[in-house]
């Protein structure tokens, strides 16, 4: 074998350590949390309040509307669903409604213009909504089995009694979340009031898991079950 041979076989196998000594790098710490983010939105609550005159008659509403439910013996507020965005409607004769079951904030303005124009065809004057979006549900999965137990131990505002329930309680403190975290790594998050605060919820609840140890690859079977959120 040639010097030059000789020279190009060192430089070769130094290119070759250094790929490897990077690869090592990247496993231990260039892990992107971003890209990993890996959930939706479930539920958006909003609460309105319009203007009125006098106390809506909401058995007048329901005898307009033939598809509403309205039973005052049981609930004092009359039931209205709207298809387009699909959305359920809680309405009180004090002009107060509370909105849930849509997908996307930005869907409130129209669901209660339709409510509105439906309180009016029932010959009832309500005018001026104001809307508040109240709490923001999101289900969602880390791709990683948690260690329920150490998590309890290392995580503050953490709470895990399985003989309760199966998951883990967390109040994360900032950005001001409830997270509920199962052994499986499925995530639920509530009380957000803006959907980049989810976002940054489960970016940084991801982020933890994995810096704090608690992720796990595998952790056997779990005694319990996830629950189903409907």
């Amino acid at each position: 074998m040639s010097e030059e041979d000789k020279e190009f076989g060192e430089e070769d196998k130094e290119v070759e350590e250094k790929d490897k000594d990077e690869l090592k790098e990247g496993e231990k710490g260039e892990y992107d949390y971003e890209t990993d983010l890996d959930y939706k939105i479930e539920n958006v609550v909003a609460t309105v309040v319009v203007e009125i005159t006098e106390k809506i008659d909401l058995n007048q509403i329901a005898r307009r509307h033939a598809d509403v439910e309205y039973n005052p013996e049981r609930f004092p507020g009359l039931v209205m669903r709207i298809e387009k965005p699909r959305a359920t409607i809680l309405i009180f004769s004090t002009g107060k409604m509370v909105v849930t079951g849509l997908r996307q904030a930005s869907e409130a303005d129209r669901v209660v213009d339709k409510v509105v124009k439906n309180i009016k065809k029932a010959g009832i004057k309500v005018s001026n909504p104001e809307i508040t979006i109240q709490n923001i549900v999101a289900s969602g999965d880390l791709h990683t089995n948690i260690d329920l137990n150490m998590a309890a131990i290392v995580m503050e505002y953490a709470m895990y009694e399985p003989e309760v329930f199966p998951g883990l309680i967390y109040r994360m403190q900032e950005p001001k979340t409830v997270f509920l975290i199962f052994s499986t790594g499925r995530i639920v998050c509530t009380g957000a009031k803006r959907k980049e605060i989810v976002r940054d919820a489960v970016l940084k609840l991801n982020q933890q898991v994995r810096e704090l140890g608690v992720a796990k690859k595998d952790i056997g079977n779990s005694e319990y079950q996830d629950i189903t959120f409907i």
